[in-house]
């Protein structure tokens, strides 16, 4: 499985990979991208669990280590909710940065529907 991480660089900067379906994080990863300690992180998990706004089923996965240990990982939905749970500057540092993305984007969708026959119009 090919995973990428959010990452900060020692400025302050927020790095979000383009590929939104490889985000998985581990603990260790959200610690140090939250600047929070390993309980507070924990205490944010359950109570984003607990309130229904997520499922373990859907954000969480174990995956094997490459020394036969397994780690859970967090998907993008749990870090975004993470990020805007965990009141630190970091923490709003990604909100920040995942909002600008979110609000900011210079892509247009278009949709074309058909409403006819397959015959082209003769007029």
């Amino acid at each position: 499985m090919k995973r990428t991480t959010i990452t900060m660089d020692e400025y302050g900067r927020v790095a979000v990979p383009s590929d939104a379906a490889n985000v998985w994080m581990n603990e260790m990863e959200l610690i140090r991208l939250f600047d929070v300690i390993a309980p507070t992180l924990r205490a944010a998990v359950r109570a984003v669990y607990k309130t229904g706004v997520l499922q373990s089923c859907e954000a969480e996965k174990r995956i094997r280590l490459p020394n036969g240990y397994y780690a859970d990982v967090y998907a993008l939905p749990m870090v975004v909710a993470l990020a805007f749970r965990i009141n630190t500057p970091n923490a709003a540092r990604v909100r920040n940065t995942l909002l600008k993305r979110l609000c900011l984007r210079k892509e247009r969708q278009m949709l074309w529907l058909s409403l006819g026959s397959s015959t082209a119009c003769k007029c």
